[in-house]
């Protein structure tokens, strides 16, 4: 069985964060292990409090997991602290860990901030370098290069840009703000565009997560980023096209509608 570690906060509504990371691990067929970041007070409606792990004890438990059951693919999530940010990049290179995808989660999709400014500099100093892929949607990639993205070329030139600034593939979402869901790829240098089905539905909390997290295992898997990518679009708009409705918010997608009956 192959096995997967998700690094990230807990979202005790269900719908983000580590719970969407298992459930999405699980519907894949493989086993799912968790160094949690922090814990979150939130739901559909936006994040009340965030509670960190110390670094001392994130470390614990990335120690436990490298040790014992060593992951085929590693998915890195919401990180909002510097300290955090160089546990995880130390764990990462000590253990050679393998298929690293990393979320640059600072946002919520209900636009509540997830990290912290201190924090952003760690993360492209330390994570974003020995991450496999990055996939940041386009606030984001916004953040990190420091310009508006407004269309597809725009998607194209920001997914080079930030390959070539940081040596890694990097997956930059559509969706927005944007008509398109379409998705842009750059990965050594070459550029891939995933076309989209666009769901109708204002149920899509945890979806950069749900990604992430497919993208890291069908990487375990052994299948090459531009598959990895596709097979997991499909999983998400699955998830999204089923019309799971919970909550007053932004709710959750239905992760395990492949195993519903």
């Amino acid at each position: 069985m192959y096995k997967v570690l998700t690094a990230a906060g807990s979202d005790c509504s269900g719908g983000a964060g580590i719970q969407a990371d298992i459930k999405t691990i699980t519907a894949y067929g493989m086993y799912a292990m968790s160094a949690v970041t922090a814990l979150t007070a939130q739901n559909t409606t936006g994040v009340y409090g965030v509670l960190e792990s110390t670094p001392e004890f994130l470390n614990a438990q990335l120690e436990c997991i490298f040790t014992d059951i060593f992951p085929d693919a590693v998915k890195i999530g919401m990180v909002s602290d510097s300290a955090l940010i160089s546990v995880i990049a130390d764990s990462l290179v000590k253990y050679g860990a393998k298929n690293i995808v990393l979320d640059t989660v600072m946002v919520s999709t209900s636009g509540s901030p997830l990290l912290k400014e201190d924090a952003i500099s760690a993360l492209t100093k330390k994570l974003i370098p020995i991450a496999d892929v990055i996939t940041p949607n386009i606030p984001e990639a916004e953040v990190l290069l420091g310009r508006k993205i407004k269309n597809v070329e725009d998607m194209k030139k920001a997914a080079a840009e930030l390959f070539g600034k940081f040596g890694c593939a990097c997956l930059v979402k559509g969706g927005h703000g944007m008509e398109s869901v379409t998705d842009v790829l750059c990965d050594k240098g070459e550029i891939y565009i995933f076309e989209g089905t666009k769901i109708d539905t204002k149920n899509s909390h945890g979806t950069g997560c749900t990604l992430s997290s497919a993208i890291a295992c069908n990487m375990a898997a052994g299948k090459s980023l531009e598959a990895s990518i596709r097979d997991a679009k499909d999983y998400l708009t699955g998830a999204l096209a089923y019309g799971l409705d919970l909550g007053k918010g932004s709710g959750p997608v239905n992760h395990c509608y492949k195993i519903d009956k």
